[in-house]
């Protein structure tokens, strides 16, 4: 699983996305808050949005309805590359230090690392 929290992804499929009258799809990005890899799913900021009923109580004394985000599936999403912009799907590879790295595969920019080097025995 390559798309970690705090990475910027577009809605690609679903209901999620909405659709204005004029008749093109609606570009909807938002950034990932939580990610749940053995469901394939994940939260992002301000898509899909449900209630939750909540009865008052002491942490919530007036109680009433709460909007939270409900989780995706991961294949409805992708990444949005920080360094071109664009949409895109993520590559791995592994640097001469031994650090393995997530890769745009559109402009071959560096993503952020994902495992450290291996230590030598």
């Amino acid at each position: 699983m390559l798309i970690k929290v705090n990475d910027r992804v577009e809605i690609i499929a679903g209901e999620y996305r909405s659709r204005p009258a004029k008749g093109a799809d609606k570009v909807v990005q938002g950034k990932v808050l939580k990610v749940l890899p053995t469901a394939g799913k994940l939260v992002v900021e301000g898509v899909n949005k449900m209630y939750k009923h909540v009865k008052p109580s002491q942490r919530n004394p007036q109680g009433g309805r709460l909007i939270r985000e409900a989780p995706i599936q991961m294949s409805n999403v992708m990444y949005v590359c920080n360094a071109c912009g664009q949409r895109t799907r993520l590559g791995v590879k592994q640097l001469d230090s031994g650090v393995k790295v997530r890769f745009c595969k559109k402009c071959n920019a560096d993503q952020g690392e994902i495992a450290p080097a291996r230590k030598s025995s």
